[in-house]
């Protein structure tokens, strides 16, 4: 039996960090949803402008670095649409994050290149980023990974060197092989996406575990047998 204390409880429903909603016990048989975020109409414009948003952001990037002749690589979901839509436009993955592969030693040329378009640097969580605005939200930023470095402790390889890229009619590009270590390497769950979707579009095949050191040939070659999986 709900006493009055119960009544008022409140369980809270959260994703990422945020809460969304909570649920609050109105009595023995109701229970009342209340969202804490506002929920407007489906708009395709706004659809658009968050990928516009996106290419903004890489593209001022990539100006700014240019620029200041410091070296770099477009990395994570940025490079993997860029080796896809090489293959198939249809099969490319709309994704928020902007990577770059920088040198530590570039850093403090690169903030400064980057505070001239707009970027404010904030180290966060233990993530290095450009944060598009200072009230950007950390979503709006351009994450730096740093060459020949591992992106976590407890990774068996360190990022590869900017070197290690590609020219690109839009911008320098880790190539394809990099990339995919650096996938197989974090392996989260949408960096077996990523795979799944240069499998999807041929980029890899069945000759390419035998190409990686262990465990990455093994996690691909899992991968490979079971694409939809």
């Amino acid at each position: 039996m709900l006493n009055s204390a119960a009544a008022s409880l409140t369980l809270r429903v959260g994703m990422g960090g945020r809460t969304l909603g909570r649920y609050r016990v109105a009595s023995r048989h109701a229970i009342i949803y209340s969202p804490m975020v506002q929920i407007g109409p489906i708009s395709w414009e706004r659809m658009v402008r968050a990928v516009e948003r996106v290419r903004e952001r890489l593209t001022r990037t990539v100006a700014a670095l240019e620029a200041a002749a410091i070296p770099y690589a477009v990395a994570g979901d940025q490079a993997v649409a860029a080796w896809v839509a090489r293959v198939d436009e249809a099969a490319v993955r709309n994704a928020p994050d902007v990577d770059i592969l920088l040198r530590r030693d570039d850093l403090e040329r690169a903030k400064q290149a980057m505070a001239a378009a707009g970027f404010v640097y904030r180290h966060v969580k233990g993530i290095d980023l450009f944060l598009d605005g200072p009230d950007a939200d950390p979503r709006d930023a351009v994450k730096i990974v740093f060459a020949a470095e591992k992106v976590r402790p407890e990774y068996s390889l360190a990022a590869p060197d900017v070197s290690d890229s590609v020219p690109d009619p839009a911008f320098r590009l880790l190539a394809l092989e990099a990339l995919v270590r650096m996938k197989l390497t974090s392996f989260r769950l949408k960096d077996q996406v990523h795979i799944q979707d240069m499998i999807g579009v041929g980029l890899l095949d069945e000759t390419w575990p035998a190409r990686l050191p262990p465990p990455l040939g093994e996690r691909l070659q899992k991968l490979l047998e079971n694409p939809n999986a």
